[in-house]
């Protein structure tokens, strides 16, 4: 089969590798008919992200039709499914309190020891991002072998077509997740920082949440336009300085709550980002967390802080005083994909959220490493890519 794979920073190729087989009871092969970039894959792209190998196949906001399954799987052939990028295998103690994210049995046992050790304890299993969370094939391809998929797969209905379900791999969940994590309130004023397609969810999860003012912060004016389009107040952070903007908007208080969706190669021009640039650089493992000490300073005292940005190393100069002497509420991780999918699915359906307004591109699998490059290069135009198989 042909799948997007890994060669090294800013090297990803469309090649021949082989097909998935179903190795375990309750796997399922999924012939993939859409699947995306995201801004966590740049993570990868850009090469700041350990146990990535040369011949990986990336990807992990897919969806597809159901070609092949295990015994134990609950999927049937000729169904069409999203699939979580979280693997999960729905029987730990985590997956039974639905931090999905944290299931203890999809990764490997042997590959769990540098998350262990990073982290304190393994991470989970994804699609598609390094051998950290258990070195699976992704879904930029055009088959995948999904694990566990008697517990993470959602079957969509055919009046839906890929745009409108796709992001339930990822984004959307991510973006929803952020604003719950942000416990808003009926008066909040909510500052979001990045309007990447999450920030962009999140913006719109906030408001449907009943927050009374989202304001977002970024750079690039298309994605700022967007974010006005659906509802938010802007601030482009190149042209104002943000901490005093959000001061004025917010009464002289500060904002209810901030939702960093940044992570951990977030732009800026102040000292210490500068040097993290240059550590990031030199792979010494730390994070450029500048929107994130932006946020923690911005927020009220006694606010919440919702991080859905990635962030995998460690952040110099973290103002861990603001948060103590602030009494800051903080909420991060990766998503519980599962929980939300159902409910989520019925927003779209009902026509609450609309999945489809930031797609800028459509390209076929082969052009993926075109797709890459303009998505890391282009951001403004370019806010995000859908890759067709076939």
């Amino acid at each position: 089969m042909r799948a997007l794979t890994f060669h090294g920073t800013h090297d990803v190729r469309v090649d021949t590798v082989d097909d998935p087989e179903i190795i375990n009871p309750r796997d399922a092969i999924i012939r993939v008919t859409s699947t995306a970039i995201c801004g966590s894959d740049l993570h990868l792209y850009d090469g700041v992200i350990p146990g990535v190998m040369p011949g990986d196949v990336l990807g992990h906001e897919f969806m597809g039709e159901v070609v092949e399954v295990g015994p134990g799987s609950t999927l049937q052939k000729g169904q069409r499914v999203v699939v979580p990028f979280t693997i999960s295998c729905g029987s730990c103690f985590h997956c039974s309190v639905q931090q999905y994210s944290a299931c203890d049995n999809s990764n490997p046992a042997e590959k769990q020891d540098a998350s262990e050790m990073m982290y304190g304890h393994p991470m989970a299993g994804l699609f598609g991002y390094s051998h950290m969370t258990g070195g699976y094939s992704g879904g930029q391809a055009e088959y995948v072998r999904v694990p566990f998929s008697d517990v993470g797969p959602l079957v969509v209905p055919d009046h839906l077509d890929d745009d409108q379900v796709l992001f339930l791999s990822d984004i959307l969940p991510t973006g929803w997740m952020a604003a719950e994590n942000a416990q808003i309130q009926p008066d909040d004023t909510i500052a979001v920082w990045g309007c990447g397609p999450v920030g962009l969810f999140a913006i719109q999860s906030a408001l449907v949440m009943g927050a009374a003012r989202v304001i977002a912060i970024d750079h690039y004016p298309h994605r700022l336009e967007l974010a006005r389009s659906l509802g938010a107040e802007v601030i482009n952070f190149r042209q104002s300085d943000v901490r005093e903007a959000l001061m004025e908007m917010s009464g002289g208080i500060g904002v209810d709550a901030v939702i960093d969706a940044v992570g951990m190669e977030s732009h800026g021009f102040a000292a210490d980002n500068m040097i993290d640039v240059v550590k990031q650089k030199l792979g010494m493992g730390f994070d450029r967390a500048s929107a994130l000490k932006q946020a923690l300073l911005a927020v009220r005292k006694g606010g919440r802080v919702s991080v859905p940005g990635v962030y995998g190393g460690f952040s110099d100069k973290f103002p861990l005083g603001a948060v103590m002497e602030k009494g800051l509420e903080l909420r991060t991780g990766q998503t519980h994909v599962p929980r939300y999918m159902k409910d989520l699915l019925g927003k779209i359906e009902d026509g609450t959220l609309d999945t489809t307004f930031l797609i800028s591109h459509r390209l076929p699998l082969e052009q993926a490493a075109d797709g890459y490059r303009n998505f890391k290069e282009q951001q403004d135009s370019w806010t995000k890519v859908v890759l067709k198989t076939g």
